[in-house]
């Protein structure tokens, strides 16, 4: 079923998408719209406005967003494997309980959203802001990650082992329990480094400039 360009806003749409179909919305608004346990396997969103749409419980698996969004979506316990969002403003996002085995979000604003409690094997991100988001728990194990910024972002708990940081922010980050094991973080800003943050990157990778920044705050010279 196609909806191009219709204001769809606050209206019930799961009685009206047959599981068995393919489900494409073009510039559409959703502002409100309730989708949820709604069968969108393989759907695509193009410039769609996504104020507070629920999608709680949905199936997504396969979707393709791109472009749009809006605050405070709603993903908690939906099927999101194989997603990949594209250029799509997810500010406030709640993704709790959702799968997110193998999704991907490139050129995304994450601003504020909440990851953690998310389920899956993992998921990748690159060149987006997740500035204010919580993402604590989660796995980014071996990933590259690029041009994201974390800045002032929960990333308690978070497992990095072996990831490769270029053209990121981690200024501010809340760090408790996050492992970086075998990281390489040369490619990173690492913001201020009190001790429990310097603890917190133990056994990571990183550069002459780095270390020399970390020991000049702690009175020492270099030469």
């Amino acid at each position: 079923m196609n909806f191009d360009g219709e204001d769809l806003s606050r209206k019930s749409l799961t009685d009206r998408l047959a599981p068995d179909e393919t489900h494409f919305f073009q510039g559409c608004d959703l502002t409100e719209a309730d989708l949820w346990g709604a069968s969108l396997a393989g759907a695509r969103f193009e410039s769609c406005v996504l104020e507070q749409t629920d999608f709680r419980k949905a199936d997504l698996d396969g979707a393709v967003f791109s472009g749009g969004g809006g605050m405070g979506v709603r993903f908690s316990d939906a099927d999101l494997i194989d997603v990949t969002f594209t250029n799509v403003d997810l500010s406030s996002a709640q993704f709790g309980g959702a799968l997110l085995t193998d999704a991907s979000f490139t050129g995304c604003r994450l601003i504020g959203a909440s990851l953690t409690g998310s389920r899956g094997t993992g998921f990748k991100v690159t060149r987006s802001n997740l500035t204010l988001a919580n993402l604590g728990g989660c796995s980014m194990r071996g990933d590259l990650i690029e041009g994201v910024r974390f800045d002032e972002a929960d990333l308690s708990g978070c497992d990095f082992t072996e990831a490769t940081f270029s053209d990121c922010r981690l200024r501010g980050a809340k760090l408790l329990k996050t492992v970086f094991a075998r990281s390489d973080l040369r490619g990173a800003d690492l913001g201020e480094i009190d001790d429990a943050r310097l603890y917190a990157f133990a056994g990571a990778t990183i550069n002459r400039a780095q270390a020399d920044a970390i020991l000049a705050a702690r009175g020492i010279n270099v030469i």
